[in-house]
This record gives structure tokens, C-alpha cells and sequence, in this order.
């Protein structure tokens, strides 16, 4: 109870009026320095403005609207006109100079325009990351020759090796395309098909990008019998008139394969090896080089370098296919015709389809090194004269070529066609076969037999008329 009282005595006094005097005391005189020193700021204040002010009026003079609206302007002086010009001319000098830095690397255009077998350049495979194999351990060591060093236990590729195995695939599939050949693009990984449809687009050949079907080349009949097959001439136009006879032929089959997944592909690129089909594919550190013709060291895990090399070789078969028609318009055929096609009978056909009688004087020898083909031919409707003909027996001199161009066989079985092909356009002319032993040979062989001096007219004719009876092979 005493405590209580005491407590509440003590607060009665502290809330009384004369407690309270010295803490006003503090209060006051705190804030009187306060509005003392705004005060003097605010005097400083307005006179550092006051002499801002009289500074502006001394440098810049007053001007009087409707005075400066009347007053003529002055002549400049030749002072400013010299700076003006002496401007202008430096600015025309380091104006383009300087540095600029554009977006190098645009995805859709590896797409939309692919680069040439020209453009193929160290910079453009680094930037590619052609250069970045597998791990140490995964490696092939068939691929030590490719293999530049090792950093941060990974294989790191030459690019120079790169680019030479680049530009060799870019001329053979440029070569395949300027004789004829069809070429198959295949791609089966993820996001590598638009690479390989644009690539068989820009070389006019095919494209696969799912799974391949095994048994489609060594059993193609059975797979791939139902897919429609045209006979075209050599501007790429189609004539009618052979679909019972195209009905009856094997399916095409590619003269050259470009992989650009060997790895998930080798059931492909055994049944070309078995069909004697080149093949070109990417070999990174890890693949074995031996199961393609020619091999393309790079890293087929980016998807930016698979771009850049399929459309390289895309464009090296569009160019091919350039060269083809260019000799197409000036009447040389680049590519060995069709084995075993005969013309129809039906003349109605052979006028809507512009017959594509193949003129001998104009036939490329050269096509024999396509080793999948074999020349002949059974329509010469368009030989006229003897010096045709004639042009056509030098050609037979042409194929021997440089040394070791042609294998021997290939040598004697084209050397057969060249002159079978003689001998029909002959018949098909009435002009007479040459007394030579090979030819008298021959016409034994078939039977042909006349009682008239060989030679003769007689002989001459019943010899036409026995071989227009005939077939000759």
C-alpha cells in the first residue's frame, strides 16, 4: 500500500506544468538555430542567383522582337564557310570508317541459301564447330590421321583435313550430277531433315530422313516395285510412250549416296557397298571411316556443321546439274543413255514426247568412266550421211584416254557398243559395212550366206535386207 502511494505521488508531480519548463527551454532555443541557418542559406541562395543574372545580361544582350524581326542579316564570314567545308570533307574521309559488328551466325540461312563448295573456309567449319570430336576413349583409331590434338580429353579435328575431304565429296557429287547420276541424300537424326530435303532439292535427287528400310536396294524390286519411273530426255522433259516397258525394268537405284549419320545408317551403307554404290558420309572421331567412299572428318553432333555440309553438297550437285543442261542446249549428251529402251511404235507418242533421237556426233565419250552404265542405243533416225557416221568411228579413239582413266574391260565392252551402234546406223542408211575380217566374221556368225561375189551390189543389198530381218546385239 505504501508503495503504491508513493508511486502515485511520484506521477502527480512529474505531469505538472514546472516539470515540464526545462524540456521547453531545450525545444526553443534548438529550434531558433534551425530557422537562423535556413535563413542564412536562403540569403546565399539569392545571391548567388543575383550574380548569375548579372553575368547573363553583361554576355548575352537583349533583343528586341519586333526590332530583330526587321534587321537584315549580315554576310557570314569566310571563317565559318571554311570550317563548314573543311567539315564536310572530313566527314566524307573517316565518315565510313569504324568499326561494325552484324550478326554473323542467321540459322535459317544455312536453310534458305546454302553455302557453295567456294565458300567453304576454315573460319565458316570453326564457327560450324566441325572441329569438336568425342572423348578420348570413344575414339577410332583409324581416325588418328584427321585428329589435329587433344584438349580437355577431347579429340580435336583438323579443319584443313576438313576442308580438303569437303571440297573432294563437293567435285564428285558435282561430276555424278553432270552425267545424270541420282543422287540420295539421307539424314535420319533429329532436325536434319530440312537440310536434306533443301540438299536433294538443289541437286534434283532424292531425300530420306526416317528410318531407312532395310532390302531397299538389294531387294528393291519387292520394296520399292510400285514407285512411278519416267523416261525423260536430256533437257529433263518426259516422254511418253515406255511405261509397259518401264513396267518390266528393275527400280532405280542411286549412283551415289550421301549420309550424313553414318552411325544410326549402316545397314545402308553395307547394301551399297554390296551394289557397288559410292558413298559419302560425315566421319566424326568416334565412326569408322571404312564404311563410306569417301569420308568427310567433322563433328556430326552439330547440327549447324551437318547444315553447312549438306548444303555445300547440295549446291555442288546443283552446279552438276547446271553443267548438264548448258551441254543439253548445245546437243552433247553428258551421260550414258538408258540400256535396253526402245522407242514406241506409236508415232503419236513419239510427237508429243519431241523425239530424243540421240545424235552420235554429239555423244560425250568421256560418260564411259560412269562404270554403272553401258552405251547403247536403237534409234538413229537422225544420222543422214556417211560423214556422220565417220564422225562417229573417231570417236572410238577417244576411248582409251589417259592411262589408267579406264579399266581394260570397260574398254572392250564399250569398244563392242560403239561399234554395234555403227553397224545399226549403217543399216538404218544403207551404207555399206566395211570389208574387214571382224565384220565378215560377224555376218558368218549370224548365218547370213549369198551366192553373189562379196562386194558386189547384190551382195550389198541381200546383206541390208538379212540385217533389217535381223536383231543385232
Amino acid at each position: 500500500m505504501i508503495i503504491r502511494q508513493l508511486v502515485l505521488r511520484q506521477g502527480r508531480r512529474a505531469a505538472t506544468v514546472q516539470s515540464l519548463r526545462p524540456l521547453k527551454r531545450f525545444l526553443s532555443s534548438e529550434v531558433d538555430s534551425i530557422e537562423s541557418s535556413l535563413q542564412n542559406s536562403i540569403k546565399e541562395t539569392h545571391s548567388i542567383e543575383a550574380y548569375i543574372n548579372s553575368q547573363s545580361s553583361t554576355l548575352v544582350p537583349s533583343i528586341d522582337p519586333n526590332t530583330h524581326a526587321t534587321a537584315s542579316t549580315g554576310p557570314v564570314s569566310n571563317s565559318v564557310v571554311e570550317d563548314y567545308q573543311i567539315y564536310k570533307q572530313q566527314k566524307q574521309l573517316i565518315g565510313q570508317l569504324g568499326s561494325a559488328i552484324p550478326a554473323h551466325y542467321q540459322p535459317h540461312t544455312l536453310l534458305t541459301n546454302p553455302p557453295s563448295p567456294s565458300d567453304v573456309t576454315l573460319e565458316l567449319l570453326l564457327a560450324s564447330e566441325a572441329h569438336q570430336g568425342h572423348a578420348t576413349s570413344l575414339w577410332n583409331p583409324a581416325n588418328a590421321r584427321y585428329i589435329h590434338g587433344i584438349r580437355q580429353g577431347i579429340h580435336i579435328i583438323s579443319l584443313d583435313v576438313t576442308a580438303a575431304h569437303l571440297r573432294r565429296a563437293a567435285r564428285v557429287v558435282t561430276e555424278v550430277t553432270r552425267r545424270g547420276g541420282l543422287v540420295l541424300f539421307v539424314g535420319t537424326r533429329a532436325g536434319q531433315d530440312r537440310a536434306v530435303v533443301k540438299a536433294a532439292q538443289l541437286a534434283k535427287g532424292c531425300h530420306l530422313f526416317e528410318r531407312w528400310i532395310p532390302g531397299s536396294i538389294t531387294n528393291g524390286q519387292q520394296i520399292l516395285g510400285k514407285c512411278r519411273t519416267m523416261v525423260v530426255n536430256e533437257k529433263d522433259e518426259e516422254i511418253p510412250g515406255f511405261e509397259e516397258q518401264l513396267y518390266e525394268r528393275a527400280v532405280l537405284k542411286p549412283d551415289l549416296v550421301v549420309c550424313l549419320n553414318p552411325m544410326e545408317n549402316y545397314v545402308l551403307l553395307h547394301e551399297c557397298g554390296l551394289n557397288q554404290i559410292p558413298t559419302i558420309g560425315i566421319i566424326d572421331t568416334n565412326a569408322d571411316p571404312t564404311w563410306v567412299t569417301y569420308p568427310i572428318p567433322a563433328n556430326d553432333d552439330s547440327l549447324r556443321c551437318v547444315q553447312v555440309i549438306a548444303g555445300v553438297l547440295g549446291r555442288a550437285g546443283e552446279q552438276g546439274q547446271k553443267l548438264r543442261l548448258q551441254a543439253a542446249e548445245k546437243g552433247v549428251i553428258t551421260y550414258m543413255p538408258a540400256k535396253g529402251l526402245k522407242f514406241p511404235d506409236d508415232k503419236t507418242a513419239l510427237a508429243a514426247g519431241e523425239e530424243d533421237d540421240i545424235d552420235f556426233e554429239t555423244l560425250d565419250v568421256a560418260a564411259i568412266d560412269d562404270l554403272e552404265r553401258m552405251l547403247e542405243t536403237e534409234d538413229f533416225s537422225d544420222v543422214e550421211d556417211a560423214d556422220d557416221v565417220a564422225i562417229g568411228e573417231g570417236q572410238m579413239d577417244k576411248l582409251d584416254g589417259p592411262d589408267g582413266d579406264v579399266p581394260n574391260t570397260m574398254k572392250n565392252m564399250a569398244r563392242e557398243d560403239v561399234q554395234s551402234t555403227l553397224e545399226d546406223a549403217r543399216v538404218q542408211n544403207q551404207l555399206p559395212i566395211e570389208d574387214d575380217e571382224d565384220q565378215l566374221q560377224k555376218l558368218s556368225r549370224m548365218g547370213f550366206q549369198s551366192s553373189h561375189p562379196q562386194g558386189s551390189a547384190e551382195w550389198q543389198e541381200e546383206m541390208t535386207k538379212y540385217l533389217k530381218g535381223s536383231e543385232i546385239s
